[in-house]
């Protein structure tokens, strides 16, 4: 459950501010898990960025519909696919873990058919520049090896967003695990292959009770 993996956060770091309050965690101290969506290179078509920019630019629409849209959009699976070959997707689940309690805590995450949801913790002397730079070089090297292809795999940018108390922190983890089911790729978060919900270790699915998973309020 999630306290589990507040007591993972805990143990690198006693000081971080987490614990646990009934069913929820709380947030006592700095800004220090983050929630990072990255994506394929093409998966969104340069007209809808453009127009949904153009909306946010213009203050028709906040910071965080403008994301909400972008995942929605992301969950159509318009365009390349390639996270959906289960070689690449166990080659990427296999990469983030190699560094998880190296480089970061990997508390949840998810791989989709053309993004990847992660929450983690930083650890001491990683930016996240420099971790999502390590992270894409190596996999987009290794996923066209697989796929027998080559050019650009990833798209350069990713977002990503701080957690700033106990709802977001719950909310966020409810989001990463039910996006499958969410999209309609799988009945419940533990069918998904590809993510952290349906593991024994690691992470474990969010309960209704440890967030709202009728409204997406992980922004």
């Amino acid at each position: 459950m999630i306290h589990q993996q507040i007591k993972k956060a805990n143990k690198v770091d006693p000081d971080s501010g987490w614990h646990s309050r009934g069913y929820l965690p709380h947030f006592d101290g700095e800004e220090t898990l983050q929630f990072v969506t990255y994506r394929l290179h093409g998966s969104l078509p340069r007209t809808f960025l453009s127009k949904l920019k153009s909306r946010l630019d213009s203050r028709q629409i906040s910071d965080i519909e403008y994301h909400r849209e972008i995942e929605r959009y992301l969950d159509l699976a318009v365009g390349p696919n390639y996270l959906s070959d289960s070689s690449v997707a166990e080659m990427i689940e296999e990469n983030l873990m190699r560094s998880d309690g190296e480089k970061y805590i990997l508390l949840h995450w998810v791989i989709m058919s053309n993004h990847i949801h992660l929450l983690m913790r930083l650890l001491a002397g990683y930016s996240l520049a420099s971790v999502m730079h390590s992270i894409k070089s190596y996999t987009a090297n290794e996923a066209n090896k697989i796929l027998g292809r080559t050019g650009q795999f990833w798209s350069v940018e990713y977002y990503d967003r701080y957690i700033r108390n106990a709802a977001h922190y719950a909310n966020t983890v409810s989001y990463i695990h039910r996006n499958p089911v969410k999209a309609g790729l799988c009945a419940e978060p533990a069918d998904w292959r590809f993510g952290c919900a349906g593991r024994t270790a690691g992470c474990q699915p969010a309960s209704e009770s440890e967030g709202d998973t009728r409204r997406n309020e992980h922004e």
